[in-house]
């Protein structure tokens, strides 16, 4: 029996130790399996396209200038006293419920964030270190690729924590399925 469990043991060692050496996009299939398992069911939720909705006919005559002047501002304040905009945003309530599903399954979701039509930070659980994502993959690949868009970034190894994470994005879409904005969620590939 104790030899069973040795090698059960070392088993798992070798597992552990292989899974940083992913194949390029082998972690792509359980990340898309989680995000439909755990992500979908709530995503097209009141909670979130009505503060999306709302964002973007807030922000509907923004200006490539007003959205590199709100990008500023949210990066100076990240390391600021003052936070107007970041706690205004983290204090919404679309954050809070996105705080809430994070808190339900923390070890696997690091982070969550919901980007509006232009790419603008609607919601988040954690503060992110830009406003605008509408430079990036995560919204380029979503949000202007149509309603039923998916992208899994690659593996990165988050330097505060030490574990591998993969951020996944998604559109999120209304009740009629027009694409609306966008969700990313970072995922620990070790805890899938």
């Amino acid at each position: 029996m104790k030899s069973k469990s040795i090698l059960s043991g070392m088993a798992l060692s070798a597992m552990l130790i292989a899974s940083p050496a992913f194949a390029a996009g082998e972690h792509e299939g359980p990340v898309k399996d989680y995000v439909a398992n755990n992500i979908m069911s709530w995503l097209g939720s009141a909670e979130v396209v009505d503060a999306v909705k709302a964002q973007n006919a807030k922000n509907a005559s923004l200006g490539q200038g007003d959205i590199d002047k709100l990008d500023k501002q949210w990066r100076a304040e990240v390391d600021a006293s003052a936070k107007p905009l970041i706690d205004a945003t983290l204090g919404n309530a679309l954050s809070k419920f996105l705080m809430a599903k994070k808190a339900e399954n923390p070890e696997v979701i690091t982070e969550m964030f919901v980007m509006d039509d232009k790419g603008l930070n609607v919601g988040q659980s954690d503060v992110t270190s830009d406003y605008w994502q509408g430079d990036e993959a995560k919204w380029q690949k979503t949000f202007s690729m149509g309603p039923d868009a998916v992208f899994v970034d690659e593996i990165e190894k988050d330097e505060s924590t030490q574990a591998l994470q993969s951020q996944v994005s998604v559109t999120i879409k209304d009740a009629s399925g027009a694409a609306v904005g966008a969700i990313t969620i970072g995922l620990n590939v070790e805890k899938l």
